[in-house]
């Protein structure tokens, strides 16, 4: 039997994973709502999932002009997916070479690992490390902006890397040298 095809599901490539927020829900601003989280570093040289994504977002906005831009699309339309080079040149060499998306979703996704067990340990699965998304687009008109959103439905750990933003140091680095417990108040 023949699943039903979603043209605006994706299931990635081998992707980056940055400002992973999927075990825990949080809200970035006060006043929003509690949301999970990922950005999706998507290498240009990966065309076939560059390619998927941009079929998603045609389906997404033919969705959107007849479900939600009264029938036109509108001109300042945004969209998900950007460019490392072009957005973030000049903040992280992360981004070089690669395009970009953040995905995010109300319910937390199912996270596993390369074998498909279920990964249960936050550490397990940080910003730095590599795997595949299953996300899926659709189009919104919020608050004066119309555009493509991402949301994201799972997550597959593939493999390990270094860590963005700087290797976080052990407790027994930090704690290294010799503490000599003087009464602070005598």
């Amino acid at each position: 039997m023949a699943a039903y095809a979603n043209p605006t599901k994706v299931i990635t490539g081998k992707v980056r994973f940055s400002y992973v927020n999927i075990f825990r829900s949080r809200a970035f601003q006060s006043g929003q709502d509690e949301k999970y989280s990922i950005c999706l570093l998507i290498p240009k040289k990966d065309k076939e999932t560059v390619r998927k994504i941009q079929a998603a977002v045609e389906a997404a906005i033919k969705q959107g002009i007849s479900e939600k831009w009264n029938g036109k699309k509108p001109a300042n339309l945004k969209l998900p997916l950007r460019d490392g080079d072009d957005e973030r040149a000049d903040e992280a060499e992360e981004y070089a070479g690669m395009y970009f998306l953040n995905a995010n979703s109300n319910e937390k996704p199912g996270i596993i690992d390369i074998y498909k067990n279920e990964i249960l340990d936050p550490s397990e699965v940080y910003s730095g490390c590599w795997g595949r998304a299953s996300i899926n687009f659709y189009p919104f008109n919020s608050n004066g902006n119309k555009g493509v959103g991402v949301g994201l439905n799972n997550i597959q750990k593939l493999g390990d890397d270094e860590h963005l933003g700087g290797a976080r140091a052990s407790a027994e680095d930090d704690f290294d040298d010799d503490f000599e417990d003087e009464d602070p108040l005598a």
